[in-house]
């Protein structure tokens, strides 16, 4: 079982915010860009980024991952198992899932409810992991979640999207720089 540390996961989380709001902004499509992360509406139902577009709003939630290399989506179904807490996968009201890649710059687009539900319906076919995170003051938190091939999810989902964003990040800051 993995750890990783409060600031690991948040310096994950910020170059994944950066690096899709940037594409966002340079994208001749995009009229606006909302970022409601610490907005406590939307993080009640899991949205990081309110976009609208020539084509209209959308409710983004954005998840960061290091381990591109596993070949594998990492959906979270107990964000804290010791609380019961349900992953933001099951309960996100986004319109898009951004399943970001930091190390290679690959953004994945997944639609929601869509992909969730498929995932519903095939949740015993994915390996189950966990990982731990140290809480201050002691003790620590698991999050729980299924390891799901990319290669399965892209042949089964309708609609994924995929892009290559500027890459480079050596993870030793938390700018990334």
């Amino acid at each position: 079982m993995r750890t990783y540390t409060m600031q690991e996961s948040t310096q994950v989380a910020n170059r994944a915010t950066a690096d899709i709001t940037q594409w966002l902004q340079n994208s001749p499509r995009t009229i606006s860009i909302q970022n409601v992360e610490n907005d406590p509406h939307y993080r009640a139902i899991d949205v990081d980024l309110l976009v609208t577009t020539d084509r209209g709003e959308s409710k983004l939630e954005i998840k960061g991952d290091r381990y591109h290399k596993t070949g594998n989506f990492f959906f979270e179904t107990h964000s804290n198992r010791e609380k019961d807490t349900p992953g933001c996968f099951l309960y996100t009201a986004a319109d898009w899932l951004c399943y970001y890649f930091v190390k290679i710059g690959l953004l994945y687009l997944l639609p929601m409810p869509q992909t969730r539900d498929w995932f519903l319906d095939n949740l015993d076919r994915f390996q189950s992991k966990s990982t731990t995170t140290p809480i201050r003051g002691g003790g620590h938190y698991t999050t729980v979640g299924r390891l799901v091939p990319i290669a399965v999810v892209l042949q089964e989902v309708p609609e994924v999207k995929t892009y290559q964003l500027p890459s480079g990040w050596d993870g030793k800051s938390a700018q990334g720089q």
